[in-house]
């Protein structure tokens, strides 16, 4: 399971990206997911007949196929093999991790279902059995540094299908996944044969739990984080006490707590990882203290249980789309959460609520760091995202001593639009970014139209107008419709005269040589674009026969 086998992967010091600070999805090529692992520069992600395999940056670099059910996974301290265990042949296989090829397999004929793995020492655990079977279920290990392996089992309560384990130090901690409230059997290594120290929670305490998705053991053993799905929160239990030492997300809003179906632990143990059913979020909490150092969004409904797991400062995730946790078809990415375990920086930004196209709209803001210390000269990332949804880069701007930043845009249209402000971080703080939504109106047009009180049949009419669209001026490609009415002999006719351009201050001209006497009226129409409002004016006058 990934929280577990997260702690056995070497910390490997990943280079901040230099282009962008954005969390990343990449198709990994699986339709069933089973766990993730990471280490040596890389991550594992197992998923039915293959594990794939990924660079730091989530990019597919490659795959172990030929796999039958892969599910737990496992990776030793250098990074160098990887375990896997195969639920279909009822197998374990050892991986090159440099060549990605299966060097040994394990056969656990009399283990079916071999599921869940942990690594500790020259010892793999293995939680084995097919679910509602009559095969046997429970805890094998396998003492790698044996020639030849065999899965040595030990004891442990009834269960129903194949149980999650956890090792590191002289603990093993053993839980079933397949009941509505759970508990977990904690054992002693110190001996050559496992000696069971009790369960967490008392199998008689009044502690309520949930059904178990995941656990991850601290790496010298001493506490051990489970999800259960309720309560809405992430307990740490003593492995020698077995009582429970503090909690996770204990004292957060309701509408901000969910059902725990995954968690994970830094390799040096400092920080957890978790996410839950519903909401998508996931959250790194201290180790010691249980403040919340981030949270992040993610890009589908779910993190799938077993699939967090820590690569240097980023955190990665296997998410499902189309499906809620804890189901295991559908579509599914891996999402690299970039930095996330760094020292945290904030960057808020305001944003007028409403602003009128082709007029300037000025947002400000502040980056500072997490304890409110100023970030100063630091470059920033602006970009406009616009009404029809494409998006453009706008110049740079940089904080002052302060953190403080200002910049000003002229929305080119209406309609909603939205800026994001973005600092990339440094390799050690981790990015933040800001975005703000503005109402963005129409610009209100305006026009007029002068000309002659009378006219005379024959003799040229001069008008007159002016068009105000907004800063800037009316450009070349600025259009007024121009029409004329007349009523004569008790008849009204209607016509489109021309059209004319506007000069760069927006007025026009244009002559009319009346052939008729009557009563004229001249109409000048700006039709309105995406940025501006309709406006039109109109202009009568007398025309009277010559002489």
């Amino acid at each position: 399971m990934g929280g577990a086998a997260a702690v056995a992967a070497a910390l490997v010091v990943v280079p901040a990206p230099a282009a962008s600070a954005d969390d990343s999805l990449t198709e990994i090529g699986i339709t069933q997911t089973g766990d993730l692992v990471a280490g040596g520069g890389k991550i594992f992600v197992s998923g039915g007949d293959r594990i794939a395999v990924t660079d730091p940056e989530g990019t597919l670099i490659g795959a172990v196929t030929g796999l039958s059910g892969a599910e737990g996974l496992a990776i030793t301290p250098d990074a160098t093999r990887l375990y896997a265990a195969l639920r279909g042949s009822n197998e374990v296989a050892e991986i090159d991790t440099g060549s990605l090829t299966v060097t040994r397999r394990f056969d656990l004929a009399e283990d079916r279902c071999p599921t869940h793995l942990s690594l500790s020492g020259d010892r793999l655990w293995v939680g084995y059995g097919c679910a509602y079977t009559t095969y046997h279920i429970g805890v094998a290990y396998l003492d790698l540094s044996a020639a030849a392996p065999e899965p040595v089992r030990f004891r442990v309560s009834p269960m129903s299908d194949a149980p999650l384990v956890a090792a590191a130090g002289n603990t093993l901690v053993v839980g079933e996944t397949s009941t509505s409230s759970g508990n977990l059997e904690v054992y002693d290594l110190s001996g050559s044969v496992p000696v069971k120290r009790g369960e967490i929670p008392g199998r008689f305490s009044s502690y309520m739990t949930g059904a178990l998705y995941d656990l991850a053991l601290t790496p010298d053993g001493s506490t051990v984080i489970p999800a259960f799905d309720y309560p809405g929160q992430y307990d740490a239990w003593d492995t020698t006490t077995l009582t429970k030492v503090r909690s996770y997300g204990a004292d957060e809003p309701s509408g901000d707590r969910d059902s725990p179906t995954v968690v994970a632990i830094s390799p040096d143990g400092a920080q957890i990882a978790t996410s839950g059913r519903f909401y998508g979020k996931v959250k790194l909490y201290d180790t010691a203290t249980t403040a919340k150092l981030y949270t992040g969004r993610s890009p589908a409904q779910s993190v799938m249980p077993g699939t967090l797991a820590f690569l240097g400062d980023t955190v990665y995730g296997v998410v499902g789309f189309g499906c809620p946790a804890p189901q295991y078809t559908c579509g599914f990415r891996l999402w690299r959460l970039d930095r996330a375990a760094l020292p945290g920086s904030t960057l808020t930004m305001t944003a007028p609520a409403d602003a009128v196209a082709l007029e300037p709209l000025t947002v400000t803001g502040r980056l500072t760091l997490t304890d409110g210390s100023a970030l100063a000269a630091k470059p920033l990332t602006v970009t406009r995202r616009l009404p029809d949804g494409t998006s453009a880069t706008l110049p740079a701007v940089t904080t002052a001593e302060d953190g403080a930043f200002t910049f000003t845009d002229i929305p080119p249209v209406a309609g909603t639009f939205t800026y994001r402000v973005l600092w990339d971080g440094t390799e050690d703080t981790r990015w933040s970014a800001d975005s703000a939504t503005v109402a963005v109106a129409k610009y209100p047009t305006s026009i007029t139209l002068t000309g002659p009180a009378n006219g005379t049949v024959g003799v040229p009419l001069e008008m007159h107008g002016t068009l105000d669209i907004g800063p800037p001026p009316a450009g070349d490609d600025a259009v007024v419709l121009i029409h004329r009415r007349i009523v004569s002999d008790n008849r009204a006719r209607t016509i489109v005269l021309t059209t004319v351009s506007p000069g760069a201050d927006g007025s026009f001209t244009f002559t009319d040589t009346p052939a008729e006497a009557g009563t004229y009226t001249y109409g000048a129409e700006w039709k309105a674009d995406q940025a501006t409002v309709y406006a039109a004016a109109k202009h009568q006058l007398k025309v009277t026969a010559a002489g």
